[in-house]
């Protein structure tokens, strides 16, 4: 059933556009709802299942002004949803031999030894219990778009605690970490592996990174929430490990430097890939159906069992959260990342409230994406109220 519609919300007649499978005609009531109950300006939802889509809906404005309409191409960030996208890449090496889980980061990145690193295995990068959440050192405002340099920083650095006991939330050093060592063993970063072996073949519209200008031309409008307490962390200039985390972030506000082509253009593998729902489904959709899709086989059946053995179930220190983890995925944890009812689903929420996750059992792919961010820690009610509105139709 094809949509090309406007409803009422909050006083203003909502563009909504896309296809639904008539039978999933209650998360298009979900998705107008968000709009009527939550602060939505724009977003996109889709669902596919056993590769093929059932929801593909999308609705609202592309900026707080409410000028420009959402349309089927509009990408936007969706903030640790990337991490979710490059630990499928990373798992990738691990299947094919280029890395083992169990050695030390030193074998393939042998500065990394530095102050008493050289026995973390490459185990702890993926499950955030390396000892390394932050950079400790004030860096220059922006130096987060300076990989290079920020991987430096990485190797130099002593672990703040000894390795391996404590889960501590890798908000933004993690995809450098993990990146680093994918350049080591392939030649290509996180943005290029992406793109090459993920979404290239896929034909999935996600971008981890490297962004250039026809695709910043697209990009909706990021419209933070200042109530979110690791957002706010940028001007609390203390020693919490949230405030450490900003650091190397430009002393702009959110808005800008969210918002801004270095963001879009560099390559910020844990926090800055731009995409559509319709992409980061495509993309989960494989990995629930044990990893291939079409004919295109990303992972095998065994790669994703061991992606998602669970690591730990601990609360990690950095935003005091209790979370499911896998290796470099979160698994669904219904206290912190709400992913339906079943619990092998995996994948990653953002800070905002976009989300991507795959669950093997219903063969679902499943993302949603917005740029009005909320301020919960939680994937947030607009999110959990699409994904109660899907498996209450199955």
């Amino acid at each position: 059933m094809k949509l090309n519609e406007t409803f009422e919300a909050q006083g203003l007649a909502v563009p909504l556009s896309g296809e639904v499978d008539p039978a999933f005609e209650g998360v298009v009531d979900a998705f107008m709802a968000n709009y009527r109950e939550e602060e939505e300006v724009g977003s996109a939802v889709c669902i596919v299942r056993d590769g093929r889509p059932i929801v593909d809906i999308w609705g609202g404005w592309k900026e707080g002004s409410r000028q420009r309409e959402w349309q089927a191409d509009t990408i936007v960030c969706v903030m640790s949803v990337s991490k979710g996208i490059a630990a499928f890449a990373f798992n990738m090496l691990i299947e094919r031999g280029l890395v083992d889980l169990d050695a030390p980061v030193a074998r393939y990145w042998p500065e990394f030894a530095q102050q008493g690193k050289q026995d973390i295995p490459v185990r702890y990068l993926l499950d955030h219990r390396s000892g390394l959440p932050v950079i400790n050192d004030r860096m220059w405002p922006g130096a987060i778009y300076d990989r290079a340099a920020m991987v430096d920083a990485i190797a130099a650095q002593a672990p703040m605690w000894q390795p391996g006991t404590t889960a501590a939330y890798q908000v933004t050093v993690q995809g450098y970490m993990l990146g680093e060592i994918m350049r080591r063993v392939t030649g290509k970063t996180m943005t290029p592996f992406v793109a090459e072996e993920i979404a290239g073949p896929l034909h999935a519209d996600f971008l981890l990174g490297g962004l250039g200008k026809r695709d910043q031309r697209r990009c909706a409008e990021v419209l933070p929430n200042m109530g979110s307490t690791l957002l706010a962390a940028k001007d609390d200039h203390g020693e919490s490990l949230r405030s450490k985390i900003m650091l190397q972030y430009p002393t702009e506000p959110w808005s800008v430097t969210l918002n801004s082509a270095e963001w879009r253009e560099s390559e910020i593998a844990s926090g800055n890939g731009h995409g559509t729902a319709r992409g980061i489904a495509r993309i989960m959709g494989a990995y629930a159906r044990g990893g291939e899709v079409d004919g295109i086989r990303l992972a095998t059946p065994a790669t994703i069992d061991t992606m998602i053995t669970e690591q730990h179930q601990q609360i990690e220190v950095v935003q005091d959260r209790h979370y499911h983890q896998g290796l470099g995925v979160l698994l669904n944890s219904p206290d912190a990342v709400y992913m339906g009812p079943n619990p092998r689903a995996f994948g990653h929420h953002g800070v905002g409230g976009s989300i991507g996750f795959a669950d093997p059992d219903a063969r679902i792919g499943f993302s949603y994406v917005a740029n009005r961010f909320h301020a919960v820690g939680t994937n947030g009610p607009r999110a959990r109220r699409l994904i109660d509105a899907l498996y209450s139709a199955l």
